[in-house]
């Protein structure tokens, strides 16, 4: 594929951006795809004065004049999803059809903004004192620093954005080193909206900004007083250094972390229906989803005739070039991704357990493409190893006896992000949505773990990080709140019935 041809294609116009900073490859073959410059410090900082000054300016336009710019977005991706579908599939390496589904997963989202810009309401409240109302009134925060990750990297920025932008804030994009290029696309398509808007006076030039560079860029959006809110999505290493960073200058952080996501089959399970769900939650984008299946807990009779049909088909998944048609599972991001793969599987098997698939697949992709085979692990008890992430498709399984023992192993685990019960029993259902089943942010029956829509909020618990994105009333986080209270009477009455008589 000829990528100064894509890039054109998307607005995206290479020559100006060429450096020897930051290389992008395509985990299809390891190759180098393009080499970008850094933005330096003084560049970042001028961002940051830049995107303060654009939100002074944006705030004061309508909520619906800035869904505008949202619906336009929206348009601009719709017809381009296919070719930035494709620049996403060759630079993060995920099928060619989860790629253009990420893209009308940003579509989604501009269109759920939209309708937002007409529904940022506060509330009325009534106030103990006569002649008087309270209110609560919504504001833009300001800057908004938005960090992503190379597995979705464009989804989750239009998932901050979006809402962002409606609700009257510059966004700062400092998107992965491993995926710069989407990025760059993603920003030229929004110019783009921006040409076509009825009022293009009104939008700032710097409302929307994208900064090239590693964790020195995160870390400075994060210390930066002038940004208001830093989401970032990645690992809890990285989340803890974001947490520390903003919550010593007292600021805002969302944060989507790691995710090491259960699914429970009960007894009365479909397992046809389970099995479908299994395999796509834990091999969809090679196992590199924040809500991938990790850990699959199946009540003991069930078990050993399950984990034979996961393993058959394993062993037939059409694994291959990412861009090819009926390509199932593509390849891993990096050599290092895979040795974090090779480790987990050899703590594994030193921890009794039983591993089927997890090599590599000699030849293809050549020899800095990692294609592997999605391993599936049966372990005799929840270890060690079954704690930790590990960003690969790597499937532990287990036996259970007790639900109340498989809801235990569920949440076990420092992570919080999804999870999954496969029942036909009310009681089982109901008991893991509820306070005393699933402690993650996303609990689902009988469907996988991964896939979320953005009708909901997104997010989880623990380390997980506890933000929320995307649906519901995710909003708030962008905007900052203020209670009115208004005296329409000639008294003035203290609340609490204090008295306070000066004469």
């Amino acid at each position: 594929m000829n990528i100064t041809a894509l890039l054109a294609d998307l607005g995206v116009d290479y020559s100006t951006l060429a450096g020897q900073d930051i290389p992008a490859r395509s985990p299809r073959d390891g190759s180098t795809i393009a080499v970008l410059r850094s933005h330096t410090a003084s560049e970042v900082q001028q961002a940051i004065d830049n995107a303060s000054q654009a939100s002074l300016q944006w705030r004061n336009e309508p909520a619906p004049l800035r869904g505008e710019l949202v619906r336009l977005l929206g348009q601009v991706l719709r017809e381009k999803r296919d070719a930035l579908g494709q620049l996403v599939t060759l630079e993060s390496g995920k099928i060619l059809s989860e790629g253009i589904g990420e893209v009308q997963e940003m579509i989604d989202i501009c269109d759920f903004a939209v309708g937002l810009s007409r529904q940022l309401h506060g509330l009325t409240i009534t106030s103990e004192r006569p002649g008087h109302r309270m209110m609560e009134t919504w504001h833009p925060l300001g800057v908004c620093g938005v960090i992503t990750a190379f597995n979705f990297p464009v989804a989750v920025w239009a998932w901050n954005a979006a809402l962002a932008l409606v609700c009257g804030n510059a966004v700062i994009w400092k998107p992965s080193e491993k995926t710069p290029l989407t990025a760059l696309a993603v920003h030229a398509l929004l110019q783009q909206a921006i040409a076509r808007h009825a009022r293009q006076a009104a939008v700032p030039a710097a409302l929307c900004q994208v900064l090239i560079g590693g964790a020195e860029v995160g870390v400075a959006l994060s210390r930066s007083p002038a940004v208001a809110l830093v989401s970032a999505t990645g690992s809890v290493a990285m989340g803890r250094k974001v947490a520390v960073e903003v919550a010593q200058r007292l600021g805002r952080s969302l944060l989507e972390l790691g995710g090491n996501n259960g699914m429970i089959v009960a007894p009365s399970a479909d397992l046809d229906l389970a099995l479908r769900a299994i395999v796509f939650s834990a091999v969809g984008t090679a196992g590199q989803r924040c809500t991938s299946l990790r850990r699959l807990f199946v009540e003991r009779s069930k078990f050993d005739t399950l984990t034979a049909h996961i393993e058959r088909v394993y062993a037939t998944l059409n694994i291959g070039d990412p861009l090819a048609a009926g390509t199932l599972v593509g390849p891993l991001i990096d050599a290092h991704a895979y040795a974090n793969m090779q480790a987990a599987l050899s703590q594994a098997r030193s921890e009794g357990g039983m591993v089927s698939g997890g090599e590599r697949i000699a030849g293809l992709g050549g020899e800095h493409a990692f294609y592997v085979r999605p391993a599936l692990v049966r372990m005799p008890q929840q270890s060690a190893v079954m704690h930790h992430e590990t960003f690969a498709p790597i499937l532990y399984a287990l036996p259970y006896d007790d639900f109340s023992q498989a809801i235990a192993l569920n949440n076990a685990v420092p992570q919080g992000l999804s999870s999954a019960i496969f029942t036909n029993d009310i009681r089982e259902a109901e008991l893991f949505m509820s306070a005393n089943g699933s402690d993650c942010g996303l609990a689902n029956v009988n469907i996988g773990t991964s896939g979320a829509e953005i009708g909901g909020a997104f997010g989880g618990e623990k380390e997980t990080g506890g933000g929320r994105e995307s649906g519901s009333d995710a909003w708030k986080t962008y905007m900052r709140r203020a209670t009115n209270t208004i005296n329409y009477s000639g008294a003035l009455p203290l609340a609490q019935g204090v008295s306070f008589d000066i004469g």
